[in-house]
């Protein structure tokens, strides 16, 4: 029998629940979130269905621009100093108003979630104060100047205080404290099967579609696939690259896709001088790192074939990368290309570096979170083999693997990571800045890469006076942690939805599934 997790949030959400229904829907989702504490874990699956009950002071469109959400408009008065204009009018579910003062105890909170495995501090770490002018106005202020407050306040989930000031993760995931001002009312969390929302009809924005909205997890890409052929559900994400060209000669299946801003990528523990899953080739444990070797690091690069990745084990579902972000992405560097594919490079940096005859390593990946992710990580432990770093594939689900790569007990995983505020230093504050827990800086570091000149750089840049030198000093860091290699960059998602006709779906550049923006076609 399933453990109930999330109960009606109200009795009218009960009888609601169990009437017929004129319009509802069934999504077919990849992944399930590990909570429905919108500050919990700052990871794609929570973040997406949080969106559905929830708002955000700026929201973003499908290719991740900024537009208004609860905040009308926004302007900087000082260098250090953001003004927000709050929507009037706007109610929470249950009927209290929306104020500046929710924003203002939201941005206590969002960082200061216990036992969160990827904190939201990262952004909230930046403000010294936030200031309540009236009901409807709200300052952000910082230690110095910062150019990216629009961008950020995109990724931070504005929850109730009347509500949330006293919940824990557990009384969000009950539903207890599941109150939002978005355009789906939650009703049940029952894990490993089903969550369900009703419409919220006085939604300020434009108004929702269906009735009900029933989210189905389902991990496995044949079963998803087959449910949507079957008429289980309605619409599906990450379909299998190989279900794709019987998909597009169904008559009763649409496709959209795009490109995303999701990077897969390897992360390896550059920090300990023993790691734990390296040994050399008679299986003793190395007494010396190889991997805080630069040599080393490039040489792995080298001997991965991107272009083979994403023709053939994503079935030209990838792009690949040399760098964080897209090149067409402002702050990212126009012109950086992938490492290409050099195996007698990568032998000869390996016999320089000490290592002619390798040694040995387990990578670890999960099974069950990104597109192949499984075959990928398949195809990258063939690839180092081939030069001579003989690797063991470890692949497990999704909440494991991420708990136990927080856990740092990997030495080398492949690991995908979506920048939620659409723009570089996103990745580069989460993933190779210097992990420092007061901060929220490297929250995401999961091999503790660390490179002083980087966070310099890093940290100029966000104290940056205007757009053009932020731009100017994230493409240097971004240079800086992919010359050192802090992480290896393999290739970005292409997101594919498929749907029952008559459906419309945006493909979307974060690849979440908005079930607020699925409709009818007209």
């Amino acid at each position: 029998m399933r453990k109930m997790i999330g109960m009606a949030v109200s009795a009218a959400a009960i009888a609601l629940a169990g009437s017929a229904y004129a319009a509802d829907i069934k999504v077919g989702l990849s992944s399930e979130p590990t909570a429905m504490d919108p500050h919990y874990h700052n990871v794609g699956p929570n973040n997406m269905l949080s969106n559905a009950v929830f708002d955000k002071l700026v929201a973003q469109d499908a290719a991740q621009n900024k537009v208004p959400g609860l905040a009308e408009s926004w302007k900087q008065l000082a260098p250090n100093v953001w003004e927000f204009k709050l929507r009037k009018g706007v109610k929470w579910h249950d009927g209290s108003p929306f104020t500046a003062e929710d924003v203002k105890f939201t941005m206590s909170r969002a960082g200061n979630v216990p036992k969160s495995p990827s904190s939201f501090k990262l952004f909230t770490g930046i403000l010294t104060e936030v200031e309540v002018v009236d009901d409807h106005t709200v300052r952000m202020k910082t230690k110095d100047a910062f150019p990216l407050m629009p961008e950020y306040m995109s990724v931070l989930i504005v929850v109730s205080k009347k509500h949330g000031e006293n919940a824990t993760t557990d009384d969000y995931n009950s539903g207890k404290a599941m109150v939002g001002t978005g355009p789906y009312k939650f009703v049940e969390w029952v894990k490993g099967d089903r969550i369900v929302y009703t419409k919220n009809p006085d939604y300020w924005g434009p108004k929702p579609e269906w009735d009900k909205v029933t989210v189905k997890p389902v991990s496995d890409n044949a079963a998803r696939v087959a449910a949507l052929l079957a008429g289980d559900v309605d619409i599906v994400d990450f379909p299998a690259p190989s279900d794709l060209p019987m998909l597009k000669k169904n008559p009763k299946i649409s496709l959209a896709q795009t490109q995303s801003t999701r990077l897969i990528y390897l992360h390896y523990d550059t920090n300990r001088d023993k790691s734990p899953f390296i040994f050399d080739n008679a299986g003793k444990p190395l007494e010396k790192n190889p991997l805080k070797d630069l040599r080393v690091r490039q040489a792995m690069s080298l001997a991965i074939n991107r272009k083979a990745i994403a023709e053939r084990v994503m079935d030209g579902l990838a792009v690949p990368s040399g760098q964080l972000m897209p090149p067409n992405v402002l702050g990212a560097i126009p012109d950086r290309k992938p490492d290409p594919y050099d195996p007698a490079k990568a032998k000869k940096l390996l016999a320089d570096a000490g290592y002619p005859d390798g040694f040995k390593i387990t990578i670890h990946g999960p099974n069950n979170r990104y597109i192949n992710d499984e075959k990928v990580t398949q195809a990258i432990a063939q690839a180092l083999t081939r030069v001579g770093i003989k690797t063991d594939v470890v692949t497990m689900p999704s909440g494991p693997f991420f708990s136990k790569g927080t856990a740092l007990e990997f030495s080398l995983l492949l690991v995908g990571w979506n920048s939620g505020t659409g723009e570089p230093s996103d990745p580069l504050r989460a993933l190779v800045s210097t992990y420092d827990k007061a901060t929220g800086t490297g929250a995401t570091n999961r091999g503790r890469y660390s490179n002083p000149a980087l966070d310099q750089m890093v940290a100029d840049s966000l104290k940056a006076p205007n757009r053009e030198e932020w731009v100017r000093l994230s493409q240097g860091a971004t240079a800086i942690a992919m010359n050192d290699l802090g992480i290896i960059p393999l290739y970005f998602q292409v997101n594919v939805w498929a749907m029952r006709k008559g459906l419309d779906y945006v493909a979307r550049a974060d690849e979440y599934t908005q079930i607020q923006d699925i409709r009818s076609k007209k």
